[in-house]
């Protein structure tokens, strides 16, 4: 009990455990480290802050330390640790009703995909192997159930869906999970300070994780390991966006095909003109958002199920309830030993059952773990195998049906309204994939690796429920254009086995990774995981990619483009921030150029955009030699996505002082998650931001204070002193180059002098004169920041463009300056997610060669 007891509080000497947030959090801190976090008031514990400097050393060989932090219990931390009193997540306090709801939701979202497999995978297998007698049918049945026990339920359902990064799925999500664990990104804009991050779940390292930590080495060290590791990912991505094609084309028209089932005159152009129309209605109506399509749809999705488990009863008890033999694997073996070669063919339409178990991962989304596994067992997967058995059992006797096995079982008294509701599940598949695809795409822009793109944001409740209008109608002309080209059920079948064994394999590499790196279980379980997934899923794989030439190769050219779309993305990103932070400007030409930067202070708050963490950019040095005047108070904005989903609004804000005190100039980073909803107003962005700015300086003086241990000598009395002068402008107006707008806010009794602070003060000063001069110097710049606030806030853009070098390759010349160019003069720019007047906007351009 006491071990179990030490286990819960983080406290097993020697050993690893979690942090646990309601005794205290242990983290890094760096010395050179300047972060001054927005803690509650009980938080006991102050970093240190310091002058951000061009020639302080690199994060990565600061020395570091453990610190205690302070107790705090958020909602992050309580769904991560299990916080004792505390409510894990938003779905265990509803009520039943409100429980129904979200099965429902649900299963329209995340089980569409899955559930209407049989629609079209005995199709599939047996165009690749005909049946030449009962024995077939039962060991293609008996295929059937084994890839469904192994890759929907075993892999996903029960070890997959567990890798969701804070209830986010994807290859993307993998990656963050991964990123944040180990320095593998290539983006060299990390911080230590975001380790502080509440949703960071970080762990004190201990001997017992010997393994992890040597991965985790060996990671960080090898620049080849990870651009393979992006290459994983972005291959992954890639087959992600080229799934959310293929399901459409191939779940309506294989729904839409039972046509010809029912009307003799139904010929395949009818059916391939009727799913075009579908198509472009459900694209169309992809906008509304998922919750109300979710809910909207998933009693259809509830009444399909039942539809699959009633009509496979029905037709097991009518038909020959021998095909049960199945569920013995050695009727795969029989299979395998009567048609050889054609049963590997087959695999390829075997897989097609196990569609959408990707979908489930990537939707999971605002479903809790537990509600996806728990629907899938209980109501999917019975009704799925029920579904298959039974058209097993009609296929004993009616051997001529395969080709159109799901409808041709059907009784005729209930065919038009079975044929009413697939088509309804069809179009609820679709749309399932198409959510998937918008949210890897999300991911994979607040990661750098995908071109910006308008993201509308279609639940208010909700914010992972989003909708991208150029990714859907681009989805819907590739899907239509598969449609018309790929005719053939086949045809299309393998295509989607291409896609979906694409990203089940990346998925199980990534998974792997988070089990020996992050769950550091036994070794042992680690590697019969990937065996037995990785080589089951190649061996699918090479059964649909000896058959890519008869169509489907189309699918595999559009996930190589999608792929170099975010690789080009990714290469030419990274190589912009190198160069702008090789080229950022030095602090000792700063301080030459004093605290009025060589220039007029005009009153006001210039909020400059730049991509750096550190240094100052190299476009603020474009701002003053262009600009004849920079306003009175300078603060260098870094929007930085960091590899957690959500950060917390307390912690979104990190300040530093750049330069001495009068230079009134400091850097913010505002940190968000992949997940997280920039939806505030310019207005309120300002508003948060000045408020954080108000607490960074308060703080930032009490921790002077302390430190001083009531030494007089404050940073700012020589700084004031040293730049006590005028200028006067070509127009005549005269502008202070020392503490511009501070002489406004002089006590009305007695002038405050800029010297009061320096060495006219005489040694020894008692206490309370020296805390009421702190004071005064706080509010003094509280009030200029006040001041200049209300003088007005400008937000200053630079546009930095790469060119590559005239010596450079032509590889490089042709991807950077013709490609890389393109998508960024197509993309959408920075400046249309700040939701900024234009009134309120100054943009100055920069042409880097790289």
């Amino acid at each position: 009990m006491a071990e179990e007891e030490g286990l819960e509080r983080g406290e097993i000497n020697g050993g690893l455990a979690s942090m646990d947030s309601i005794d205290s959090r242990w983290v890094f801190q760096d010395e050179d480290d300047s972060e001054v976090d927005d803690e509650e008031a009980e938080d006991d514990v102050r970093h240190r802050t310091v002058v951000d400097s061009e020639d302080d050393e690199d994060d990565d060989n600061a020395e570091q330390r453990l610190i205690r932090t302070g107790p705090r219990i958020d909602s992050f931390d309580v769904e991560a640790l299990e916080v004792p009193g505390a409510l894990r997540n938003e779905y265990e306090d509803f009520s039943l009703g409100r429980k129904i709801i979200i099965a429902f939701q649900t299963l329209g979202v995340v089980f569409g995909d899955v559930g209407t497999s049989p629609l079209y995978a005995f199709s599939v297998m047996f165009k690749k192997a005909p049946i030449n007698g009962n024995e077939d049918v039962i060991g293609a049945m008996s295929l059937v159930l084994y890839t469904l026990i192994l890759i929907p339920l075993l892999k996903y359902v029960l070890v997959v869906l567990w890798a969701n990064d804070d209830g986010e799925g994807g290859t993307f999500a993998l990656y963050s999970l991964i990123c944040r664990h180990a320095k593998v990104s290539l983006l060299p804009n990390q911080l230590p300070s975001d380790a502080r991050i509440s949703s960071f779940r970080l762990k004190v390292p201990s001997p017992e994780l010997e393994r992890s930590l040597k991965i985790k080495e060996r990671l960080e060290a090898s620049l080849t390991l990870k651009k393979l590791l992006l290459t994983l990912v972005l291959a992954g991505t890639a087959m992600v966006i080229a799934d959310g094609v293929v399901t459409p084309a191939m779940s309506v028209v294989s729904a839409v095909s039972g046509l010809k089932i029912g009307v003799d005159a139904i010929k395949q152009d009818q059916v391939v003109m009727i799913s075009v129309t579908f198509l472009v209605i459900l694209f169309s109506v992809q906008k509304f958002g998922t919750s109300k399509v979710g809910l909207a749809v998933g009693p259809a999705l509830f009444i399909w199920f039942c539809s699959l488990g009633g009509i496979g009863i029905y037709n097991l008890v009518k038909y020959d309830s021998s095909v049960l033999k199945a569920f013995n694997p050695v009727h795969i073996y029989y299979f395998f030993k009567r048609n050889s070669t054609k049963a590997w063919y087959s695999l390829g339409g075997c897989l097609l059952c196990a569609t959408g178990s990707e979908a489930m991962f990537a939707d999971l989304c605002y479903f809790s773990v537990r509600s996806v596994q728990l629907t899938f067992v209980l109501l999917v997967l019975p009704c799925l195998m029920l579904g298959y058995l039974g058209q097993a059992a009609y296929l004993m006797e009616n051997p001529d049906g395969a080709e159109q096995a799901f409808f041709s079982s059907i009784p005729n008294a209930v065919f038009w309204p079975v044929f009413l509701i697939a088509n309804i599940a069809a179009l609820i598949a679709s749309r399932a994939m198409t959510t998937a695809t918008f949210s890897c795409i999300k991911q994979s822009m607040a990661l750098g690796c995908f071109p910006r793109l308008k993201i509308i944001h279609t639940s208010r409740k909700f914010m992972g429920q989003i909708y991208i209008p150029v990714v859907n109608w681009f989805l819907l002309v590739v899907c239509l254009v598969s449609i018309c080209t790929i005719s053939s059920i086949d045809e299309i079948g393998n295509a989607y086995g291409i896609a979906e064994l694409g990203v089940m394999m990346m998925t199980t590499i990534l998974v792997t990774i988070v089990m020996l790196l992050i769950w550091q279980i036994n070794i042992i379980i680690v590697l019969s995981f990937i065996v037995i997934f990785l080589g089951l899923e190649l061996t699918f794989f090479s059964s649909v990619l000896w058959s890519v030439g008869d169509g489907s190769w189309i699918i595999l050219v559009f996930a190589i483009i999608m792929f170099f779309i975010m690789f080009i993305w990714n290469y030419g990103s990274k190589l912009k921030y190198e160069t702008e932070v090789k080229q950022k400007l030095s602090m000792d030409l700063m301080r030459e150029l004093g605290c009025n930067l060589g220039t007029i202070r005009a009153p006001g708050i210039g909020l400059l955009y730049n991509e750096l963490v550190k240094g100052i950019p190299a476009i603020f040095g474009h701002f003053l030699t262009t600009l004849p005047a920079i306003h009175s108070m300078i603060i260098f904005v870094c929007i930085k996505y960091v590899p957690v989903p959500v950060v917390p609004q307390s912690e979104r804000f990190l300040f530093r002082r750049v330069c001495p005190k009068n230079y009134h100039i400091f850097r913010c980073i505002a940190r968000y998650g992949y997940k997280d909803v920039r939806k505030e107003s310019h207005q309120t962005f300002e508003q948060l931001l000045i408020e954080s700015l108000e607490k960074f300086i308060r703080r930032e003086a009490q921790e002077r204070s302390l430190e001083s241990d009531g030494d007089d000598g404050d940073i700012d009395s020589e700084d004031v002193t040293s730049c006590s002068r005028v200028l006067i402008a070509p127009n005549g107006s005269v502008y202070s180059l020392g503490v511009p707008l501070l002489a406004e806010y002089k006590e009305s009794s007695e002038p405050i002098s800029e010297a009061s602070t320096s060495e006219e003060v005489k040694p020894g000063p008692p206490a309370d004169q020296t805390a009421y001069d702190a004071e005064q110097s706080i509010e003094r710049e509280l009030s200029f920041i006040r001041k200049a606030k209300e003088s007005g806030v400008v937000y200053l853009l630079g546009h930095g463009d790469i060119r590559a070098r005239k010596d450079s390759w032509f590889i490089k010349k042709l991807i950077i300056n013709y490609f890389y160019a393109f998508l960024r003069k197509n993309c959408r720019r920075g400046i249309a997610n700040l939701s900024v007047p234009h009134s309120h906007l100054m943009q100055v351009g920069m042409t880097y060669m790289v």
